[in-house]
């Protein structure tokens, strides 16, 4: 063999090497790459094999990165946390009313993509079933507690705004509001006439946290009104 056909060999493992992911961009990656896998499957029928496909690399680099499944999991359901609580936040920042707020985002059609397969409220309610795993029970819970304390700290920004009653309990609103949601696929399943009482529930729940001189509940919009609110990923 001649220089020549040996310089190709030379080369490629430079290019391989050359392209290797960073350790920090890898671990993100199979965040994303899990939190996209868990939201279509669940953790029970989720593969680490799938993760580990996406992103390209092999399973024990997963395991190497976050140590179990299960913790990958735990890792996935902080993330979505943050992101949906974090998209909250910064709609609210932009100077919208917390009221308009929650109306974009308790709305019927939005909750719908909210849950579907592979969107991040399928997520939660799949962690919500994990509630009395005995490796995962404390980490599905803690996601709602912790978006429990979001959406109490978004109402008490309201509260110090004029735009949500004072007299009610933050923290007892954001537990209504979370049941509400978690309601979701009982009434999927046994209500009639869905969408319009879908509607009215959602109306009732922004109404009952309004000031008493306000006429009327933020009226829910389209999708591609709501700027600074896409929790549909």
């Amino acid at each position: 063999m001649t220089d020549t056909d040996r310089a190709p060999s030379r080369q490629g493992k430079a290019a391989r090497t050359r392209t290797r992911m960073p350790a920090a961009e890898r671990r993100a990656s199979i965040l994303a790459a899990a939190t996209e896998v868990f939201s279509e499957t669940g953790y029970e029928r989720g593969k680490v094999s799938d993760i580990a496909r996406r992103v390209g690399v092999t399973e024990p680099v997963v395991f190497q990165n976050f140590g179990s499944k299960s913790a990958l999991y735990q890792a996935a359901l902080d993330h979505v946390t943050t992101a949906v609580t974090t998209l909250l936040t910064e709609a609210a920042d932009t100077g919208r009313p917390v009221p308009d707020v929650l109306a974009a985002f308790l709305d019927p059609a939005h909750m719908d993509r909210f849950h579907r397969r592979g969107a991040h409220g399928f997520l939660f309610a799949d962690a919500a079933a994990l509630a009395h795993d005995p490796a995962l029970g404390e980490a599905a819970r803690n996601i709602h507690r912790n978006f429990a304390e979001a959406l109490a700290g978004l109402l008490r920004r309201g509260q110090s705004e004029g735009d949500i009653r004072d007299d009610i309990s933050a923290d007892t609103a954001a537990w209504w509001l979370i049941s509400l949601l978690a309601g979701r696929p009982l009434r999927t399943a046994v209500m009639p006439d869905r969408a319009a009482q879908e509607a009215r529930l959602t109306d009732m729940a922004l109404r009952s946290l309004l000031p008493p001189d306000a006429e009327h509940a933020p009226e829910p919009r389209p999708a591609a009104s709501r700027p600074g609110l896409t929790t549909d990923d």
